[in-house]
Parts: structure tokens; C-alpha cells; sequence
């Protein structure tokens, strides 16, 4: 029979094989390319170990190469850059990307609804950064605002990022000082527009995850006043996979686990060079990066699913439904150690502050007091052993001071020493994060009193 007469079940017969030699999916064609699309949030830099660092490092695409000098395939990565982890979602659902990195609440919408719709779903398979009390997510007010604490914003116009991490602590603090959520004036942006309006006086308050908290106070353009490790609950970024891609492709997902963990390890190891290449990557302040990532950072960074964070997001799913924001979910079918198992990840152990405190002359001890010094044209930084050494050092610095970072003395929340609020209590010096915080600490020790940044250099 000539190629022109043949039945029409032919035709489509040999465009369907075409179809699938040239698919990326496609599990079993060796020699094939395979394609992967990644989505991170650059300026989220609790998830730099899954996306801006990784990225920056090449080490996915090193992994993947390695994979492909074994089974003979071409593998090509494709990173796609969001403010936030909603349209992540909406990609993942949509089957354009593959991969993706967000906050605790988004991963729980994402899995919520990846399982409405049906199909194999998605998947939480590792950790990137978090914090056991939730310091990952602040309010920040501008410097000549009149509120002083969270309950002073009720009627108030506040920037968030409806469904992310950061509003979902900003509604169950809220909700602890005995404002319901409705009683403020939410304004739903993202945190680049919201950390913008608060500057121009659109908004009085602004409550979103890191690093706009912190890079709105570094710049000036205002002040915490709400340290979410207040409330006291875990709050953690993560990845989390379409189960689809993660069946056909599970080498790639094993590989992104591997190249994770040499990200994460060389952030812990290496954290002033690794803030520096985030900070380049992204336009945030280095000592805005640095504050977070750094040794004794606010964010922790390790890959495995600790079980006190899985069952943060378990306690986390009664509330999200409450709010509506969430609908059914199960959560078991959501968290998947298999690939991680099947990966064989080294165990890395998170960046800390050591050495020798140069001032006081003695070795950093208690990580909940060491403090650290970033001082202009040097290469490392230096330790301080506890607040007062800090301060002794900056009331006779070495040299320009970059940053000075210190633990808050009651939750541990590591922040910019010069603004801080400082107590006094005997001999000691105390910082606070928070105004809200320092006069909890003043209500209950009746001797101490408040200082000024500058009063506490002068008492060092």
C-alpha cells in the first residue's frame, strides 16, 4: 500500500510514537531529554537550599549530569523566580512545574488542593529552613507609629500575603492578644508592594516571612513590633513535588534531595560567603541575608522531615479550615520520606557560632547568648560570648561596623543589636526584639529598668 493511501489509524499510530520519542516524561527512552521545572522564591532565604543558593552553586544540574552519564539521558532544569508560594501552586496544578519551595501554610493549601483535584497529587518530600517558635514571620510598623503592641492595629491597615505563613501567624496572634482577624483592614499584597506602602504610609503595618522584616528595619524604614517566636509555634519551608513527575522521574527528585543537601551544607559551613551570594542573586542587604542564615541564624537549615515539624503542619490543618483558607486533606498521603530514604542523605549539622570571644577573651559557649560582628573589609566574622561582650565591643569597635547581631533574651531571636530594646537588670544587659517584649521582661523583675541602644554601649 503507497504511503499516501494508508489508513488514517496508521498516521496517527506513527505521530503518536514521534509524540513520545520526543517527550521529556516519557520513563523509558533512553538517549531522551528529560525536562524539569523548578519553582523557588529568590527573596524567601529560608528557602535558598532548594532554590536561589542550589541554583547559584549549579549543583542540581551537577547532580543531574552525573544521572545522565549513568542512564545516557539529557536532563534540562528550567527555574522559574515567584514572591510567593500561591503561584507555585497554580503552576504545580496547572503540571508546568515539577518542584517547588514554600512556607508551611502554602505546602498545606498545595497539598489540599492537588488532592481536590484529584490524581496522584503532591508531595512534601524535605525541609529547608525553619524555626521551633515561628521567628520566620513579623510585623513590622514604621518608626513613628503609634502602636506598640499587636492589639494597637485593630482597625489598622495591614499588608500580607493572604494564605502564606506569614498571615497565618499574623492571624493567630492576632487572634491571642483578642483581635479577630476581621477587625483589622487586611490588605492582600505581595511582600515586595506591601514593604513599599508601608514606606509611602499606605498600609501601618506590614506582616509577612522572611527577609522583608528584617530588610524594612536594616533600611530605617521601620521597627518590629511583633516577633513571631512569640507565639510560639514551629513555622517551616519546604519542597514539595507533583507525585506524577516524582513516579516517572524519581531519579530527578533524588536528585534535587542531593544537591539540597550540598547546598545546605555548604551554607552551614560556609555562611558569610553564602549569604554574600544569596544577597548578590537577590539585591537583599548581605547583612539582611546574613541576619537569618547566618550561624545562629533565625532560620535553621537541615533537609530531613523532623517529626516536631510534621506535626507543626498536622496541628496547623484544624486552624487553616477555620479560617476557610484550607478544605480536606490528608495529611499522611502528603508527607513522603521515600524519596529522601531511597536519596541517602548525609546528616549536616546547622551553622553555629564559635571560636573565642575577642573582648572578653573566653570561648563561645550558649548558643542563646552568643552574638556575632560583622565588621567592613573583613573576611570572617567575629564571636561575642553574650550581650555585654557585644556591646563592650561596639562602644570601641574595630573598625566600620557592618551588622551586630544578638539572640533576644527571652525567645532567642536573633536581630540587629542597635535596634533592639536593652534592659538592665543588675549587672546584666538584655536585648528584646520587641517594646512588647522588654515590658513583659520589666513587669516581672520590678528592679530593672529600659535603655536606650546607646545607654546600654555606656554601661557596657
Amino acid at each position: 500500500m503507497p504511503y499516501t493511501a494508508r489508513p488514517l489509524r496508521f498516521l496517527l499510530a506513527a505521530a503518536t510514537l514521534a509524540a513520545e520519542a520526543a517527550c521529556s516524561s516519557s520513563p523509558g527512552a533512553g538517549g531522551a531529554t528529560v525536562e524539569v521545572v523548578v519553582g523557588y522564591q529568590s527573596k524567601t532565604i529560608n528557602t535558598v537550599t532548594a532554590g536561589t543558593l542550589l541554583r547559584a552553586q549549579g549543583y542540581f544540574e551537577q547532580q543531574l549530569a552525573e544521572q545522565g552519564r549513568t542512564d545516557g539521558r539529557t536532563y534540562k532544569v528550567t527555574w522559574q523566580d515567584y514572591d510567593s508560594g500561591a503561584p507555585i501552586t497554580a503552576q504545580m496544578l496547572a503540571e508546568k512545574t515539577d518542584i517547588g519551595s514554600m512556607g508551611d501554610y502554602p505546602l498545606l493549601i498545595n497539598g489540599s488542593r492537588a488532592q481536590e483535584a484529584g490524581g496522584p497529587g503532591t508531595r512534601l518530600v524535605s525541609v529547608t529552613g525553619y524555626n521551633l517558635l515561628g521567628a520566620l514571620n513579623s510585623v513590622v510598623v514604621p518608626n513613628t507609629s503609634s502602636a506598640h503592641t499587636l492589639a494597637d492595629l485593630k482597625g489598622r491597615k495591614v499588608s500580607t500575603s493572604v494564605g502564606s505563613a506569614a498571615d497565618g501567624t499574623l492571624v493567630q496572634a492576632l487572634a491571642k492578644a483578642g483581635v479577630a482577624d476581621a477587625e483589622i483592614q487586611k490588605q492582600n499584597q505581595q511582600p515586595a508592594v506591601g514593604a513599599s506602602a508601608l514606606k509611602a504610609g499606605g498600609v501601618d503595618a506590614l506582616a509577612q516571612f522572611v527577609a522583608w522584616p528584617g530588610a524594612v528595619v536594616f533600611a530605617g524604614d521601620g521597627r518590629l513590633l511583633y516577633d513571631g517566636a512569640a507565639l510560639g509555634r514551629p513555622t517551616l519551608h519546604g519542597v514539595v513535588i507533583r507525585q506524577k513527575y516524582g513516579t516517572q522521574h524519581p531519579e530527578v527528585v533524588r536528585a534535587f534531595l542531593r544537591a539540597q543537601a550540598e547546598a545546605t551544607r555548604y551554607l552551614n559551613e560556609h555562611p558569610l560567603d553564602a549569604s554574600r551570594k544569596v544577597a548578590e542573586a537577590t539585591g537583599l542587604p548581605p547583612e539582611v541575608v546574613h541576619l537569618y542564615n547566618g550561624p545562629n541564624g533565625i532560620a535553621t537549615f537541615a533537609t530531613p522531615l523532623d517529626p516536631k515539624l510534621l506535626d507543626a503542619l498536622r496541628e496547623d490543618v484544624p486552624f487553616l479550615r477555620s479560617v476557610g483558607v484550607l478544605k480536606a486533606l490528608d495529611v499522611e498521603r502528603f508527607i513522603d520520606p521515600s524519596y529522601q530514604q531511597q536519596a541517602g542523605l548525609p546528616e549536616i549539622a546547622p551553622a553555629r557560632i564559635t571560636g573565642t570571644d575577642p573582648v572578653c577573651g573566653r570561648p563561645v559557649g550558649d548558643p542563646r547568648l552568643a552574638g556575632e560582628i560583622w565588621y567592613d573589609g573583613e573576611e570572617t566574622t567575629r564571636p561575642a560570648a553574650d550581650p555585654g561582650c557585644l556591646l563592650r565591643a561596639l562602644k570601641n569597635p574595630a573598625g566600620k561596623v557592618r551588622a551586630a547581631y544578638v539572640p533576644d533574651a527571652a525567645t532567642g531571636t536573633r536581630w540587629f543589636a542597635d535596634k533592639d530594646w536593652w534592659v538592665q537588670d543588675a549587672a546584666a544587659l538584655l536585648p528584646f526584639t520587641t517594646e512588647d517584649g522588654a515590658k513583659a521582661y520589666l513587669a516581672a523583675h520590678p528592679g530593672a529598668r529600659q535603655l536606650s541602644y546607646h545607654e546600654a554601649l555606656a554601661a557596657s
